[in-house]
C-alpha cells in the first residue's frame, strides 16, 4: 500500500499514540512517522536488561518469510543465546507480532529483520532512511532522536557544521516505543523522508534495537 504523491499542499507531521492503531497512520499522505508509545510487560523489560548486563556484543539478522494463512512468523531460535534467559519466550512473542503486524500493514510477504545491541551511536548524524518504510524500537536503552519537519534544512544532512544540537529542537523516542519512520524510496515521499539519528551513549551506556524493513 503506497501513498500517492504528497505535492506541496500537504503538510508533513508526525503522529503518536498509545495504542498500536496510530501506526496506520503512516500510510497517510505526509505522515513520516508514527509511534505507538507502549510499555513493555516487566518479564520482556527485564529480559532486555539483563542481555544489556551481560555485556556481551550482539548482532543478527534474517529475512523472514512471512506464512502464507497470515499466521505470525515463526522466530524459534531468534537470538538462541539468551535462551536460558527468564522472559525470553515472552520477548520472542513480541517481535513476532512485531513481524506480523509490520507485514500485514503493508502487505508485506518479505521483511528483514535485524536485532542488535550497540554501545556508541551507530549513525551519529541527523540522515534519511533510504527506504519505503522501517520499524525501529529499543527494547532497552535511550531511544532515537529526531526532528520535526523545518528544524534542519534539508540540503544541508551531509553537512557536520549543520546538524542541530539545540535540545529543544530534538525529540525523541522514548524505550519501548514502536516508531514506524516513513523513508526516501515510498513512493511520493520523495523528499519527505524523516530526519533522525541515533542517540550518543555515555560511558558503560548500551542499547538493544530492533529494526524491521519492508522487502517485498
Amino acid at each position: 500500500m503506497l501513498a500517492p504523491c504528497l505535492g506541496q499542499a500537504v503538510p508533513v507531521r508526525q503522529v503518536q499514540g498509545d495504542t498500536p492503531q496510530v501506526l496506520t497512520q503512516i500510510l497517510e499522505d505526509g505522515t513520516n512517522l508514527a509511534v505507538w508509545q507502549r510499555q513493555l510487560p516487566a518479564h520482556i523489560s527485564d529480559f532486555a536488561t539483563m542481555v544489556l548486563s551481560m555485556e556481551q556484543s550482539f548482532a543478527e539478522s534474517q529475512v523472514v518469510n512471512l506464512p502464507s494463512d497470515d499466521a505470525l512468523p515463526n522466530l524459534q531460535g531468534l537470538a538462541a543465546g539468551f535462551g536460558d534467559l527468564q522472559g525470553y519466550e515472552g520477548f520472542v512473542a513480541d517481535v513476532a507480532w512485531l513481524v506480523g503486524a509490520f507485514a500485514c500493514l503493508l502487505g508485506a510477504r518479505r521483511v528483514g529483520l535485524r536485532l542488535r545491541t550497540l554501545d556508541r551511536a551507530m549513525c551519529p548524524r541527523f540522515h534519511v532512511d533510504h527506504v519505503p518504510v522501517r520499524l525501529l524500537t529499543t527494547y532497552a536503552g535511550p531511544g532515537s532522536e529526531w526532528l520535526e519537519e523545518g528544524a534542519m534544512d534539508r540540503r544541508c544532512l551531509a553537512s557536520a557544521e549543520a546538524q542541530p544540537d539545540e535540545p529543544r529542537m530534538i525529540q525523541q523516542l522514548r524505550q519501548a516505543d514502536v516508531g514506524l519512520l516513513k523513508g526516501e524510496k515510498w513512493h511520493g515521499n520523495e523528499g519527505f523522508g524523516l530526519i533522525h539519528r541515533s542517540p550518543a551513549l555515555a560511558p558503560g551506556e548500551r542499547r538493544l534495537i530492533l529494526t524491521l524493513d519492508w522487502l517485498a
